[in-house]
Order: structure tokens, then C-alpha cells, then sequence
């Protein structure tokens, strides 16, 4: 089987730090595929990696059946991709955008005119299309910018934390352009994010990636149902009593996970409602009182602290993704 993008054991070391450590993953040609991390995680070193502008330290890696240090030239003509930041000539039109990208990649005028307006109708721009981008707003700009990556008909598109710093509704309405263009063009998309909400609506899988290892990999419901039931959470006056509640909760065996975030604790439980007197019973018996009590059902961040002990939020943009940018800029 071809798989759109396959590693085995790839790394990348910046000086004596590991941004990515033996990650093996495939995707299959078609699918949505998210790479779900807090800043720093080792996400889009792993991205650049695939699309040929970081090479690994070791380890090998395929996309779209080329290998990227051997035929990087046959990737790059395979892939589009998205950055983080925008990288759009403002001082240019949306179209003029376009064409140029299209130029870049060989398109004969013929077929770049077809090609712009085909994908300024997926995105929804044909009528700004003459506007100068500097005008446009950032959700406009994260479209264009999305058509621009599949001017040239790639197979596999890379987004780079695509909604980061857009408003909530405008968020919404990049994800639904997302699911469109990968279920109309029928291509393969990998994307990376630090929302949770995000992965869970589009992904078909997830792979969860913490200090640059792959922890979990699975469906976003597979990934929650192996928490299995409900998860109360608890909330503290006192963070320092949540080491003796824990210890409570694990030795008790009322729950299959116990976690904490800041002055929360979170027991994973079957049965969840009529588990929590019980829960509130014990905390009362030790003396440790709690300010407030909630059930839910189980999320990715769940997943995540499961697996790292701590939530995807708790972590800054870290030294690895700094200093891997500042490696790169020394090189271009």
C-alpha cells in the first residue's frame, strides 16, 4: 500500500537538544490527519521535516512515495503547505497571489487561470479576489492563503496551526473549509494544533506528541473511550492537600485515573453520578475540603494528562521550537 506520508524512527537534533525522537507514523492517502501539542512540542519541526525544508538528523521518512533527503525536488511537487505565519505579499491582489504561486510551480497561463478561480470558489474569495490582501482580514488572509497551497493540485497539504489567533466564529468557519476541501479535492491533509476542539472536529486520527514523542495514536473517540467513563473534577482551596487526595482516591481504587491541573483534581470513574457522594465522602472524612464539583465526559486534554500529567495548556512555547527557528534563520 502507498501511504501519503510514512516515518520510521525519524529525529531531529538542534545542537544537544532532541525536537523529535523516533517517530514512526503513517497516513493513508485521503485522510485528515492532526498532530495535537503544546508550543514546543516537537509538531512543526516534525512538519518541516516532511516537507523537506528541516532535514533529520536520522531516521527515514516518505511522502507521497519520495523520500525526503533523497528526492526532496519529487516531495515538494507532491505537497503544499501552510505556515503559522502568513507569508502572503500583501502589496499584491488575492489573484495576483495565486499566479504567482502558480508560476512558481510551472502552471502554463492557461491552466492558472482555470486553477484560480476553481480554488478562489472553494474558499469562498471570488469577489475579493482584486483586492489588495493588506485589506483583508485574517480570516480572508488564512483562506487565501489555503487556496494558494492547493493551486498546484498537491497530494498532501501541510497547516501549520492553521486557526491560530483567529476569533472563535472565524475559526469555525476555516474548519469547515478544511473538511470541504478534504472531502472535494480528495486531499490528503496533516495538520498541527494545540486546540483540542480543533483535532476532535476534524481529525479522522490523532497522534498526541509531548517533548517530541509520539504518546498516543488513535481516532479521537478511541482515544477518549480507552479513559472509559466519566471524569469528575474537584476543586481545591488548597493545592497542597491534592498529593494526600490523590493518594486517597488511588489507595480507595474509587477511580481508575487520578490527575491534577493547577488547583484541580480530575478522577477518571464509572458511573459518575452516583459516584460522586462517595467521592465528596472520603475528601470530607480526611479533612480536605473542596469549593466545587463537576462531571463531564472524557476530553483530549483528559487524554493528554493522562499521558504527560499535565494539560496541553500548561505549557509555554518551550526552548526546542526556539531555538530550532533560530537554526533555520541562520540558514536561509
Amino acid at each position: 500500500m502507498l501511504y501519503a506520508i510514512e516515518t520510521e524512527g525519524i529525529t531531529k537534533r538542534f545542537d544537544d537538544i532532541i525536537a523529535v525522537n523516533d517517530v514512526s507514523i503513517s497516513v493513508k492517502p485521503g485522510e485528515l490527519f492532526g498532530l495535537l501539542g503544546p508550543n514546543g512540542a516537537g509538531k512543526t519541526t516534525l512538519i518541516s521535516m516532511l516537507s523537506t525544508m528541516v532535514e533529520p538528523t536520522s531516521g527515514s521518512a516518505k511522502v507521497w512515495g519520495f523520500d525526503v533527503k533523497k528526492e526532496s525536488s519529487q516531495v515538494r511537487e507532491n505537497i503544499g503547505m501552510v505556515f503559522q505565519d502568513t507569508t502572503l505579499d500583501d502589496r499584491l491582489t488575492g489573484r495576483e497571489n495565486l499566479d504567482l504561486h502558480g508560476r512558481l510551480y510551472g502552471l502554463d497561463g492557461k491552466t492558472r487561470k482555470k486553477r484560480i478561480e476553481e480554488v478562489l470558489a472553494l474558499v469562498e474569495l471570488a469577489e475579493r479576489a482584486d483586492s489588495i490582501v493588506k485589506t483583508y482580514s485574517g480570516g480572508m488572509m488564512r483562506r487565501l492563503e489555503i487556496a494558494r497551497g492547493l493551486m498546484h493540485h498537491p497530494h498532501v497539504l501541510f497547516l501549520d496551526e492553521p486557526t491560530l489567533g483567529l476569533d472563535p466564529q472565524t475559526r469555525n468557519h476555516i474548519w469547515e473549509y478544511i473538511k470541504n476541501l478534504n472531502k472535494t479535492e480528495g486531499v490528503t491533509i496533516v495538520l498541527t494544533t494545540h486546540y483540542m476542539e480543533e483535532a476532535d472536529h476534524l481529525c479522522n486520527r490523532i497522534a498526541i506528541i509531548d517533548h517530541g514523542e509520539i504518546v498516543a495514536l488513535d481516532t479521537p473517540e478511541a482515544l477518549k473511550n480507552l479513559l472509559g467513563g466519566d471524569v469528575i473534577m474537584l476543586e481545591l482551596d488548597k493545592p497542597e492537600n491534592i498529593p494526600r487526595l490523590r493518594a486517597i482516591y488511588k489507595t480507595n481504587g474509587c477511580a481508575s485515573i487520578v490527575s491534577q491541573k493547577n488547583n484541580e483534581v480530575f478522577i477518571t470513574v464509572r458511573d459518575g453520578e452516583h459516584q460522586i457522594p462517595h467521592v465528596l465522602a472520603l475528601a470530607s472524612e480526611a479533612g480536605i475540603p473542596i469549593s466545587s464539583v463537576s462531571l463531564r465526559k472524557p476530553t483530549l486534554d483528559d487524554v493528554f494528562l493522562h499521558h504527560t500529567g499535565r494539560a496541553i495548556r500548561d505549557r509555554g512555547a518551550s526552548e526546542i521550537e526556539q531555538v530550532g527557528f533560530k537554526i533555520r534563520s541562520r540558514r536561509k
